[in-house]
């Protein structure tokens, strides 16, 4: 027992002065530094506990001057340890030990999620992840991002009912390269003196790799009769559609994956929605086999510098059980190039009184005081409905989209507003009515045509005497004006920048016509 304790400083001494190395993406020229404390030894970091690292205070306000402006000691506080932020604010799960805890405490660590390029762009569901990963940085952790250059040409049978349909090399690599970008902008550090982001692609260690190396040196890990067990594989298998060895060998991809970050980079903790579970306790269990670290659990009351975690987040769920993130128009894109401002914007505002403290809790980096004290006043009699929507909204689109596309997201949303006085132009209408129904006339069929005829021809009534009974009473709008002579005559003035006219019929149908 002497010799095993005394061997146990000794390595502890070696990581903590072993030099610092870096890590080259070979899709990228750029170099990441890995902190001093990465051990070119044991090839896994391992942090001094000599000083108190300091960091964003984990339930501070978003802004970069109250980021800079609070500091922390991780080592000494345990209401900032990441497991207790996560728990508190509805983001944990399940967990693989209760010893990430003090793991936490204890050193800096870093902890990657995986983000597989089946789209060109994030969307809402993908969020979660991001912010958990932001909550492990903002508490004086490394985030690390991995894209499934590798698995996501394999795909993951999770939650699927059928094969993913298999895209193009070409197709891939745009869409690793549009998810880097948003990345990148959302784990940029909201102070200076937190760890920057590395960002991985799980290709460059699986595409130089020969089959028979991973037969042999993988494979012969895994457990067949385990690897069937799996919920996701079993019910795909029971199914119609059944379930391809290529999918059935994604769970040992996405094993391998912690495996190698564990060993090559130091990597400790791998965090994902609870839909993962199955695949992250794949993974720790296949650490554990290969490089003989313990999935969270102490050896002979020792701590374990080697020990992995895995982390669980809930589902976006609404409170009657359906999907957060989905629109009529389909998925809730983070992309500014897949989804307007005002749309991300006007999505979030939708959310019903039910949800709104709890997405705030979990979308959102307000303290839970404030939090408490915005539900507090839903209840209040001269609460003003939507406050809470609203505040929700801007928190959302101001991490995901910057001040800039939150400012473009609030005055699309205050020139739509019915009665508006704001001049609207062709670009912010374009934008604010993109989810808008869309009718394409000529111009000839506008200009000097009474407005009620245009209403049929844009399929806003079903007919030009059901028309003008709605002009009559009111409920007719051309870019936010309303009109009342039913008998109005369209002419050049009613368009906007003579291409684009806003119809509204009443307060939610609207119909954008566009000016051949």
């Amino acid at each position: 027992m002497q010799l095993g304790s005394n061997l146990g400083k000794l390595r502890i001494l070696w990581t903590q002065q072993s030099r610092a190395m870096t890590i080259r993406s070979r899709r990228s020229s750029d170099i990441i530094p890995l902190p001093s404390s990465f051990s070119s030894h044991r090839r896994h970091a391992s942090y001094s506990t000599a000083r108190p690292f300091t960091s964003t205070t984990c339930n501070a306000a978003t802004s970069t001057q109250q980021a800079e402006n609070t500091e922390i000691n991780i080592q000494d506080s345990s209401s900032n340890n990441i497991v207790h932020v996560l728990r508190s604010r509805g983001l944990l799960q399940e967990i693989t030990s209760p010893e990430l805890e003090a793991a936490a405490a204890r050193e800096s660590l870093l902890v990657y999620c995986g983000f597989d390029p089946t789209a060109d762009s994030l969307h809402l569901g993908n969020l979660l992840g991001i912010i958990v990963l932001s909550w492990f940085q903002r508490c004086g952790h490394r985030p690390v991002a991995l894209l499934g250059g590798a698995t996501g040409r394999v795909g993951d049978p999770s939650g699927k009912s059928a094969e993913r349909p298999v895209l193009s090399e070409a197709l891939i690599e745009a869409n690793i390269s549009a998810i880097e970008r948003t990345l990148r902008h959302l784990l940029t550090p909201p102070s200076k003196n937190l760890p920057e982001p590395m960002i991985v692609n799980n290709l460059d260690w699986f595409g130089p790799m020969p089959l028979l190396t991973f037969l042999r040196d993988i494979g012969k890990y895994a457990r067949v009769g385990t690897m069937i067990a799996k919920e996701s594989v079993r019910k795909r298998m029971e199914s119609e559609s059944g379930i391809s060895y290529t999918e059935f060998t994604y769970q040992l991809l996405q094993g391998y994956d912690f495996v190698h970050m564990a060993r090559e980079m130091g990597v400790k903790v791998q965090v994902g929605g609870s839909d993962q579970w199955g695949n992250i306790i794949a993974g720790t269990d296949l650490v554990r086999r290969m490089l003989g670290k313990e999935d969270g659990d102490y050896n002979n009351g020792e701590e374990d510098q080697d020990q992995c975690f895995g982390l669980t987040f809930p589902l976006l769920l609404k409170s009657d059980g359906s999907k957060f993130g989905k629109s009529e128009g389909g998925a809730v894109w983070l992309s500014p190039e897949k989804l307007s401002a005002y749309e991300f914007y006007q999505f979030l505002l939708k959310t019903t009184d039910a949800d709104v403290p709890k997405f705030l809790k979990m979308l959102t980096f307000l303290p839970l005081e404030e939090i408490d004290a915005i539900e507090q006043s839903m209840k209040a009699a001269e609460y003003l409905p939507n406050a809470a929507q609203k505040r929700l909204a801007e928190e959302v689109t101001r991490f995901v989209r910057g001040e800039e596309g939150l400012a473009q997201a609030l005055n699309a949303t205050a020139a739509l507003a019915p009665g508006s006085s704001a001049k609207l132009d062709a670009a912010t209408l374009e934008a604010a009515a993109a989810d808008a129904p869309s009718a394409v006339l000529s111009r000839d069929k506008i200009i000097g045509q009474p407005l009620a005829d245009i209403l049929v021809a844009a399929g806003m009534q079903p007919s030009k005497a059901a028309g003008r009974r709605m002009i009559k009473g009111g409920g007719i709008r051309v870019n936010n004006m309303k009109i009342e002579d039913e008998g109005h005559v369209l002419s050049e003035g009613d368009l906007i920048e003579g291409r684009l006219m806003l119809l509204a019929a009443g307060k939610k149908n609207k119909t954008l016509v566009k000016i051949e």
